[in-house]
């Protein structure tokens, strides 16, 4: 496999440098980049070479410009710009005639994702879906011991993730619920994929608190029951690590923790390198945790019962 030339959709972002590096570290080129902010200094420690353009038009002009030669035509776009513009610049970057990298959440809901299908026949490129947490070693060990127990075992899962956020977060896209879906879409959505990868179907969801700042529910999988809380705020860290770290991560299934402290900042190199070789997550593999979130986000608040998350009660307090 040659050289392949990217393009990167909303460079100026958090997660765009893990993308930069797994471009350099895959042994491409990241060729051109588009945000518009020019807060992109680390493009300079990455791949300084890169083309960089603040309007959608010229960025997309220039792309226009290097398919009349194969040496310099773009082979993918890395989308990372804010969730509700996912599906017009994944859009964008099929009919540019590349295979498209988005990061989560995708697109908000099923409907737009069988619009994606549409397109991908429309052009013969493909959607691929930043899914790290399946590439993670704990999760892998987790889904093969999941799958070689007994078929009627079921487990009980409490998740609780806590990363927190200033006061900025509220004032950028992400406070804005219309434009990052709300908190359990935008930080949640990757831990929906990762459980469905373990416990298969998803079976039924209740909604105990849904909030600008935190939500949690019930999520009852075909192997596992699931209560779930996540949040951006501080005042929600245990005792224990509160002043200590910023975020807290517990994985309790049936009694035994799931390490996840480690294996993180890496994940998106190998993410590439599977998609490189043929074997990324494309629209199909996405699907579920694109349903779970729009369930999650549309269903009603329930009053929160035996099944709530031990956390709710305090975070109601």
């Amino acid at each position: 496999m040659g050289m392949k030339n990217f393009a990167l959709i909303g460079a100026a972002g958090y997660i765009a440098p893990r993308h930069m590096r797994a471009i350099l570290e895959t042994g491409h080129c990241l060729a051109v980049a588009y945000d518009t902010k020019d807060s992109v200094g680390v493009i300079d420690s990455i791949s300084p070479g890169s083309e960089f353009f603040t309007e959608f038009e010229r960025f997309h002009e220039h792309a226009h410009q290097r398919r009349r030669d194969a040496a310099t035509a773009l082979d993918y776009v890395a989308v990372c710009s804010p969730n509700y513009l996912h599906f017009a610049h994944v859009a964008a970057g099929l009919r540019l005639g590349c295979d498209v990298i988005c990061e989560k959440p995708l697109v908000p809901t099923p409907r737009l994702v069988d619009e994606l299908r549409r397109l991908e026949d429309e052009t013969g490129r493909r959607v691929l879906n930043i899914l790290q947490l399946r590439h993670h070693d704990a999760v892998v060990r987790l889904r093969e011991k999941v799958a070689a127990a007994p078929p009627c075992t079921k487990y009980d899962v409490e998740l609780t993730y806590i990363t927190s956020r200033g006061k900025w977060y509220m004032e950028s896209w992400k406070g804005d619920p219309r434009k990052s879906f709300g908190v359990a879409t935008n930080i949640g959505v990757h831990f929906y994929d990762m459980l469905h990868f373990i416990f298969g179907r998803l079976q039924h969801s209740v909604v105990h608190l849904s909030e600008e700042s935190r939500a949690a529910g019930y999520l009852e999988y075909e192997r596992a029951r699931v209560r779930w809380f996540l949040s951006i705020d501080a005042d929600d860290l245990p005792a224990e690590v509160r002043g200590r770290k910023s975020t807290y991560r517990s994985i309790d299934v049936s009694g035994e923790q799931v390490e996840f402290s480690e294996g993180f900042t890496d994940l998106h190199t190998v993410s590439y390198r599977e998609i490189l070789a043929g074997r990324g997550f494309g629209l199909e593999d996405a699907r579920h945790c694109i349903e779970t979130v729009d369930r999650i986000r549309t269903g009603p608040v329930l009053a929160p019962g035996a099944d709530a998350h031990p956390l709710i009660r305090l975070a109601r307090a």
